[in-house]
Order: C-alpha cells, then structure tokens, then sequence
C-alpha cells in the first residue's frame, strides 16, 4: 500500500505536466468530453437515408410507442445500435492506445502493436473465404474468427519474446509482434490471391466499418470492452509508475513485467473483441491519447478515462463522415481515420524524434 501510494500522484519523470496543480482542471475535461460524446451520437443518429428530425429522435428515447413504427424502427434497430456501437469501439481503441503506449513507454504504440490487427485480418479472411455465411451457436463466424486470430497473434507474439528475451525488454516483444504480423499477412495474402471471388468483400472488412442490423454486435462486444477498460483503469496508476522504467519501478517491489503483462492482455481482449465487429480501424489509439496529452498532461490517471471518452466521440464523428462524404454510399470508416490520422502521426514521429535529439 505504501508503494501504491507513493504513485497516487502522476510520476515525477514528467514534471512538465503541465495541469499537474489544477486538480479541477480534469473534471472540465471530462464534462466536455462527455458533452462531445453526447452530441456525437445524436449527430450520428440523425444522418442516414431516411429524414428524422431530432424531435422524433427525442421522442423515441422517452416515448417510442408514439413515433411512426416505421421511423422508430430504423432508429432503434440500425441507427442507434450503430451509433452504440461505434462509441464503444472507439473507447476502447483509444484507451488501448493509451495503455500500450504507457506499458511500452513508446508514444507511438498502438493497439495493434503485437499482431492483433493482422491475427483478425487473418481470421477473418479464412470464414469469408472458406466459411462465408456460416454461423456459430448463432453468431456470424467471421468476428469470431477475427477474436480467435487477434488472440493467437498475440498470444504468438508473447511466446516468441519469451523464448527470445524471455521478457526482459520491450524491444525483443515488440519486434516478435513485427515478426508475427508480417506472418499473418503473408498468409493472408496468399488466401486473397488464391480466393479472388471474395476479394472485395475481404477488403471491405479490413477497412472497418460498423453496419449493425440491430444490437447483437452491441452485446457481443460489451462484455469484453468492460472487463477490458475496468484492469486498464485499474492500473492507470501503475502505468504511471512504469514511465519510471522497469529497475526503478522492480526495486520498490513492484513486478513491471507483471503489470505490463496484465496491462497488456487487457487492452488486446477489448482490441480483439471490437476488431472481430468492426474490422481494423487504424489511428485512433494514436490521435486521441496524444491529443489528449496536449490538453491535460501526461499522467494516466486522467490519458486514459478522458481517452474512452473522445475516442469514443471521434469515432462516432469518423463513422458520421463515412456516411455523409459520399451518401448514399458508405466510405469504409478506416479510411476516414487514415486520412486524419497519417497526418497526426507524421507530426507525433517527429515531435518525438525532436525531443529525442
């Protein structure tokens, strides 16, 4: 307990915080990023095919048997559970993202940093190229093959590191991430040469995208954000701690390799559980956790409850835009996050290089 104490404060190796002395501060953060959030999704309940003004959306919420069947169908059926939905998976990207990076100490680390994208890619590409329509216990089996594979590259990733450096530094697990994912790509690749008829609709999932025909993706996926985003909460402090460095960190009796391991399975299950729904969407762990950085400082104490919540505002604008740019076709979500984020992670590369130098 005293040790935990000692960390109850965001770590010194970052005095530059700079709302460290605004305790505050924070909590204005977080209300608006919840008004965001909020305004968000009833954005992104708004938009679609069929016109539904706000009254009737408001009117659906509180009373749903006095909208038009028809209208309270489409709201509750499609528009809202996508809506959920998209909140969801961009909360847990971006608190993953944060999570990653403060277990590696890496500030370009993201969710998909030990194979996890190209595991689901993987699985994926086998049930829509060998499985196509089939179904298990009653779920789809495409995002349970994603789960499985998102799994099993990290799961590979961990095994080789240990073998390697069994653990000992970063560097040698984040590499075996590398190796594994380039693995799961080549054979990815191969499945998509040789099975071209589903070419396009492989694609469409890798992209991403959050088409719901009601709320089953909803609670499929929310167990595993939940326990998920409880451990990374629970460890925000000791991620903190980790920003010391693992010597320091092992000689007041704490297990780094412990922390980052339990930090690390925590934020891949959610990882892998939206990415089995929603297909890799690339760059919200990296834009949202560093812009939050800029606003409130480095701690994880306040990085990552205020990164479930604009990540999952940024991703509900993102799914938003997908809809309008090119209605009433749909661009997959991930090219939205790509055209915004490559940019952002230029400028992260090389702010990081600069203050390397």
């Amino acid at each position: 307990m005293q040790i935990l104490a000692r960390f109850s404060r965001p770590a010194r190796a970052e005095p530059g915080a700079v709302l460290q002395g605004l305790p505050r501060l924070p909590w204005l953060w977080a209300t608006a990023g919840a008004v965001v959030l909020l305004a968000a999704m009833v954005l992104g309940v708004l938009v679609g095919p069929a016109h539904i003004g706000l009254g009737t959306v408001l009117q659906a919420l509180v009373a749903p048997s006095a909208v038009d069947p028809a209208q309270a169908s489409i709201l509750w059926s499609l528009r809202i559970p996508r809506v959920v939905l998209g909140a969801i998976v961009g909360a847990m990207l971006a608190s993953a993202g944060a999570a990653y990076q403060g277990a590696f100490r890496n500030p370009l680390a993201d969710p998909y940093l030990l194979g996890a994208a190209a595991g689901a890619n993987l699985g994926a590409t086998l049930a829509i190229a060998f499985a196509p329509g089939s179904s298990l216990i009653g779920v789809n089996l495409v995002p349970l093959a994603g789960f499985v594979g998102a799994g099993a590259a990290v799961a590979g990733a961990y095994a080789l590191g240990r073998t390697v450096t069994g653990l000992r530094n970063t560097t040698g697990l984040i590499l075996a991430g590398v190796a594994i994912a380039a693995f799961f790509n080549a054979i990815q690749t191969y499945i998509q040469q040789s099975q071209t008829n589903s070419v396009r609709q492989i694609y469409s999932w890798i992209l991403g995208r959050l088409v719901t025909a009601g709320w089953e993706g909803v609670l499929l996926v929310l167990p595993y954000v939940v326990l998920s985003v409880v451990v990374i909460l629970l460890h925000r402090r000791l991620l903190d701690a980790l920003s010391i460095g693992d010597d320091e960190v092992t000689s007041l009796g704490i297990s780094a390799r412990r922390v980052r391991l339990i930090v690390v399975i925590a934020a891949t299950l959610g990882t892998a559980a939206v990415v089995a729904i929603a297909g890799t969407i690339a760059f919200v762990g990296i834009i949202v956790p560093h812009t939050v950085r800029l606003l409130v400082g480095r701690s994880y104490r306040v990085v990552i409850p205020l990164s479930l919540l604009f990540g999952a505002a940024f991703l509900v604008l993102a799914d938003t835009a997908a809809r309008m740019v090119a209605a009433p076709a749909e661009l997959p979500i991930g090219v939205i996050t790509a055209l915004v984020g490559a940019p952002f992670f230029i400028v992260v590369m090389r702010s990081t290089r600069a203050a390397a130098l």
